[in-house]
């Protein structure tokens, strides 16, 4: 089961020129649509002269949640170029912008492909791309007494992580990465006592 995706770690620019239309690009690790609008909505504010702020974004590790925009453009010359640089390099997880200052010259519908596509392949060359991992969190509740034997399998997961909670019970939350936590589950659930909430 495949369990990474590549993201970017920190927001990353870029910069074409063509026919003396100027292209700023960024690239921004986002979570959620709210987060995109914010940085489209900052980015508006900020480059109010510019004539296109045109964008493209991909979330899920899945990535199959997308939108592109062309911000006036011609349709397809602007967002569609942009989230295939963000395909092509499998990206997921990530904002991409370009802002437009017009040159004077038009470049026809070729030519803007190629300009918002060089112009995002140019961010994404300047950003830091990792390897993420896909997690599932797991709970668990068990008595006291039954703790060491809990730690004892926790610790043949190199990559879990956890949370505890030791008033009356034992209570933990658990992260792993998804490959692994079908056998940690497994595991867990073997200690007589121990209970592993359902997810």
């Amino acid at each position: 089961m495949d369990d990474t995706y590549k993201t970017v770690e920190r927001p990353a620019e870029g910069y074409i020129s063509e026919k003396k239309s100027r292209f700023l690009s960024f690239v921004f690790p986002v979570k959620s649509t709210g987060e995109v609008k914010e940085i489209v909505d900052a980015h508006r504010k900020k480059y109010y002269d510019a004539r296109h702020v045109c964008w493209a974004y991909m979330l899920g590790w899945e990535r199959n949640e997308y939108r592109v925009n062309d911000d006036g453009e011609p349709s397809g010359t602007a967002g569609k170029p942009i989230l295939g640089q963000i395909n092509s390099s499998e990206l997921t997880d990530v904002l991409i912008l370009v802002v437009r200052y017009f040159g004077g010259t038009l470049l026809g519908t070729g030519g803007l492909i190629k300009a918002y596509k060089e112009a995002a392949a140019d961010a994404i060359a300047n950003a830091v791309v990792v390897d993420r991992t896909v997690d599932e969190v797991i709970g668990i509740h068990f008595d006291y007494i039954l703790l060491n034997d809990v730690m004892r399998v926790l610790k043949q997961f190199e990559t879990v992580q956890w949370t505890q909670d030791f008033s009356e019970t034992c209570r933990m939350t658990l992260k792993i990465r998804r490959s692994l936590s079908a056998q940690l589950k497994e595991m867990l659930s073997s200690i007589y006592g121990v209970e592993v909430d359902p997810h």
